[in-house]
């Protein structure tokens, strides 16, 4: 009888350890996280210093160095996986494409500003966001359209060179660029989201709401965190976030509808057709055929002019910032112009860019060295999947890391050095694809299904105006300056110290 009694109170035990034993042997075979920090010191650093994900490259740095190409951290409930390695890169984002095209669930504030993801670079990967995205694509972003607003570049083109001027008659010579740049972009960006050619007062005032609102996001991640309790926490900051869209709506509503009621009349040259246009046109096939409602559109609108804004400025002072330096670099550029254009030609034309292989090579030695973004926007995959023999578990936040892969010591010589000759034949560059569909190298765009639907219009932009800027203008270091390199993070990276240059007229 007590051998019995003994062998009935053993067996949960016996079961017990079955199940562990068990779980244990197939925990063996399933893939492990990449490797990480310890959760709670990170975690907990984060929430109390509220810092930006943006903020931790530095600490990335030194975990790659330690744990290899692809480390785990765990800032949410959700672990954070962070990929340094351009193989690995191209592997998911390519060779993987549709594993890896969806995005996180939105965290507050951005959930808010964008309408719940109503927007094309959140919207979750699926019908919705094909949609907005070929709506994009092929309404304004095909090289056909893109041409039709020509005058619209040649017209901001001048905007910037009267601006430049004014400023070198007030300060001996010297300008400072990059709220120039800023503003000319956006002038751009408005005419093509809205269509119309605003006053300086309108386009001041719709800037001046896009920036708030980036800055509000980049500034408070915090709401990210239990943002039930984070609302209540930070009320006044919340508030500030809710007055901000609510203004932004009151602006752009009324362009809007202005818009929609304008009757284009057949053969009126003038008439081009905007973003906002195409969004009148949207249906929703999967919400009963439903129009897009006016708040939708103005998280879109946001994004459109957001997407082409700072990323193109930056670029642009970044490339000016290298050709002040470099003086010998400069003097190609102007004299490839020449070659091209002829020395009384006034303007560079778009079609003359097609045949300057050396201001192109200036160009991407720009996007390699100095990406405007130093992570493209995080990814996640909607199951379980494996990457280099690591668990990436469904829901995971995936985020690349753009500029270490541009700085890969194996594919480029000396990569922190400006050296556009790179990219002539022969170079490390020669014929490198920006969309990363053959090998990545460098992808300041992305790349894969979620890549930057922008990038022909980023190359345009960057290359029309670098060339004009040079052929109109001389650029000098400012007296007793030297350029500083130096980066500072915003939404985008651009300089720590803005780039101050004197400008004569060039002599052609």
């Amino acid at each position: 009888m007590d051998a019995w009694l003994l062998v009935i109170l053993s067996l949960p035990l016996c079961l017990t350890l079955h199940v562990l034993l068990r779980s244990r042997s197939r925990n063996k075979r399933r893939p492990r996280l990449p490797p990480g920090p310890p959760t709670v010191p990170f975690l907990a650093k984060f929430i109390w210093l509220r810092r930006s994900i943006f903020d931790i490259e530095p600490i990335l740095r030194q975990l790659h160095a330690k744990l290899g190409p692809i480390v785990t951290l765990r800032v949410t409930s959700n672990p954070a996986i962070f990929i340094a390695d351009r193989s690995l890169a191209h592997q998911a984002l390519v060779q993987s494409g549709g594993a890896f095209a969806d995005r996180p669930p939105a965290v507050e504030p951005n959930r808010f500003l964008t309408s719940n993801q109503y927007d094309i670079s959140s919207s979750p990967y699926g019908p919705r966001w094909r949609l907005l995205r070929r709506n994009l694509t092929s309404e304004i972003l095909h090289p056909s359209r893109v041409k039709l607003f020509a005058p619209a570049r040649r017209w901001v083109l001048q905007i910037l060179v009267d601006k430049l001027r004014a400023q070198a008659r007030t300060k001996d010579g010297a300008v400072v660029v990059m709220e120039s740049f800023q503003y000319a972009m956006f002038c751009l960006l408005v005419l093509m989201c809205f269509g119309e050619k605003l006053d300086e007062k309108a386009i001041k005032e719709i800037e001046a709401i896009q920036r708030y609102l980036l800055l509000k996001f980049t500034e408070f991640p915090i709401f990210g965190f239990f943002p039930k309790i984070t609302k209540v926490l930070f009320r006044r900051r919340w508030n500030e976030i809710v007055a901000g869209r609510k203004k932004m709506e009151d602006i752009y509503i009324p362009l809007i509808k202005a818009r929609q009621n304008r009757k284009q009349q057949s053969g009126e040259g003038s008439y081009v057709c905007s973003y906002v246009d195409s969004l009148h046109g949207i249906q929703l096939p999967e919400e009963g055929g439903r129009k897009l409602s006016e708040s939708e559109m103005v998280s879109l609108c946001s994004e459109f002019m957001n997407a082409g804004t700072d990323t193109t400025a930056n670029a642009l002072q970044w490339v000016m910032a290298n050709l002040v330096k470099h003086q010998d670099m400069q003097g190609k550029v102007a004299e490839e112009i020449g070659r091209v254009v002829g020395s009384e030609a006034e303007e560079i034309e778009e079609e003359h860019l097609q045949r300057m292989p050396y201001l192109k090579a200036v160009i991407m030695e720009g996007l390699r060295r100095h990406p405007p973004g130093h992570f493209v926007l995080p990814h996640t995959v909607a199951e379980d999947t494996t990457l280099d023999g690591y668990l990436i578990p469904k829901g995971a936040d995936v985020n690349f890391m753009v500029a270490e892969m541009g700085w890969d010591e194996k594919v480029w010589e000396e990569p922190m050095e400006f050296k556009p000759e790179r990219f002539s034949a022969g170079g490390a560059g020669e014929g490198v694809d920006l969309t990363g569909s053959r090998e990545i190298k460098m992808m300041p765009f992305g790349a894969g299904r979620r890549m930057c639907p922008g990038l022909g219009l980023a190359m345009l932009h960057l290359e029309y105006f670098v060339a004009n800027l040079v052929w109109e203008f001389e650029w000098k270091p400012a007296d007793g300056e030297k350029v500083d390199l130096s980066e500072n993070l915003e939404f985008t990276v651009g300089m720590k110290h803005p780039l101050r240059a004197r400008i004569f007229p060039r002599n052609k």
